[in-house]
């Protein structure tokens, strides 16, 4: 009678230690986890570009470019890129005919990482559409695709200050142009400067 007594004190000191060690399960309908870190980066920027498709041509172009990235992880995401450049930087010459524009718009994969304290670096490619008007192109539309890179300063956990390059080419004809136009592939390079928002 007694060992049983000392058991069930023994047993009845232990049960608030077990009480206060257990975890409560999440009730469902509970808020949502605390969320990891924006997973979009929306780009804006002033760009230039030079156009080469017109033999003796050689207009340097401004305009805008604009980028939409969802990231996978730390180190990888997946861009929607586009661009519209047309003012030329200067006025046209007898050396250089027509009135140039150009679009692209290309989806591809985008590497990432960061540099020091709050410069982070990247590297892109894509594959998609290319137009160029004003200069009789025939045709005027081309499956293009390419490559760039650049650098982000960090401003805030949002905002930065991005610079970056690419190089586009196209293919406007599977045959050799008429005289005085294009040439069938063209490579085109091109700078932007502009804004970064994280959301």
């Amino acid at each position: 009678m007694f060992q049983r007594t000392i058991l069930a004190v023994i047993a009845a000191m232990f049960i608030p230690l077990m009480a206060t060690s257990q975890v409560t399960a999440p009730e469902s309908g509970g808020p949502a986890p605390a969320n990891q870190g924006p997973k979009y980066e929306a780009y804006a920027g002033f760009g230039y570009t030079s156009i080469n498709q017109v033999n003796q041509s050689r207009y340097g172009l401004i305009g805008a470019d604009l980028s939409l990235t969802r990231d996978w992880g730390k180190y990888f995401g997946l861009s929607l890129m586009g661009n519209y450049y047309k003012p030329p930087v200067e006025s046209a010459t007898p050396g250089n005919p027509g009135d140039p524009s150009v679009y692209e718009v290309l989806v591809g994969p985008e590497i990432h990482a960061q540099i020091y304290n709050t410069v982070s670096g990247f590297i892109h490619g894509g594959f998609g559409y290319a137009h160029t008007g004003g200069e009789a192109m025939n045709p005027n539309s081309s499956f293009a695709g390419g490559f760039g890179g650049g650098l982000s300063y960090g401003l805030s956990p949002r905002w930065a200050i991005r610079a970056s390059g690419d190089k586009i080419g196209a293919a406007y004809s599977l045959i050799d142009a008429l005289p005085g136009y294009s040439s069938h592939r063209t490579w085109n390079s091109s700078a932007t400067i502009g804004i970064v928002y994280k959301f």
